[in-house]
């Protein structure tokens, strides 16, 4: 009897968190980088997680990315856990984006960092449109570099105190429909983008990015999707 109440007791704290991830499907299987496609020279497994990684040895000329091979994304969330193992680094998540070749890669990204600027902004990569919200706003895009309406809900310094630092995990929670993305860092709400411009973009891959500078170490785990109708 003793050990049937137990097992009830644990089920009841597991049964939420099982019905929170319903409809996710893991990205990542821990083990291999099946179903990524990165340079072998920056990315690999380790610790259970997906490495990228740079050297004085092994530097990359320009930002690199690991391409998820699964599919394209529409509406979908996305939520993934990341660290830096480094005190200095830059990385992000790429979505509804271009795969360019070369493992370059060109559209939206939920940018973050070991420093203290840009983690949770949504950055235009290779778009030439720059910083597209930035970190406390809600902005309205119209074309090009055009914000048509800048709302600030926070302030970003103080937001910057709700990440961990180094050797600690984040968990990052991306939303995207219609023309409505949502960055959320440690459940906390960093920026949102409403893209009214010609170069909004409703489709596209998944990456994650390893930034061309000083020698840097991140690592990418518990990587899940929600495709939304």
């Amino acid at each position: 009897m003793k050990k049937i109440i137990t097992t009830l007791f644990a089920a009841a704290f597991v049964l939420p968190a099982v019905a929170e991830e319903k409809g996710f499907k893991s990205l990542f299987d821990g083990k291999t980088l099946e179903g990524w496609d990165g340079k072998k020279e920056f990315w690999s497994v380790q610790d259970g997680a997906i490495q990228g990684k740079t050297t004085r040895e092994t530097p990359t000329k320009g930002n690199t990315f690991i391409i998820w091979k699964g599919g394209t994304v529409t509406d979908f969330e996305l939520k993934f856990e990341y660290r830096f193992l480094t005190k200095s680094g830059n990385s992000g998540c790429q979505y509804r984006s271009e795969d360019m070749g070369n493992n370059v890669v060109k559209g939206y990204q939920g940018d973050f960092e070991a420093g203290t600027r840009f983690s949770g902004i949504n950055y235009g990569e290779k778009t030439g449109r720059g910083i597209l919200a930035d970190r406390g706003t809600k902005t309205t895009l119209g074309d090009g570099k055009t914000k048509k309406k800048v709302e600030r809900f926070g302030d970003s310094a103080e937001l910057q105190k709700k990440l961990n630092g180094q050797g600690e995990w984040n968990a990052m929670h991306i939303t995207a429909k219609g023309n409505h993305m949502v960055h959320r860092i440690n459940d906390t709400l960093m920026s949102e983008t409403i893209d009214e411009g010609k170069e909004a973009v409703s489709k596209g891959i998944v990456a994650l990015q390893l930034h061309a500078g000083p020698p840097m170490t991140i690592q990418f785990r518990n990587i899940r999707l929600k495709h939304l109708k």
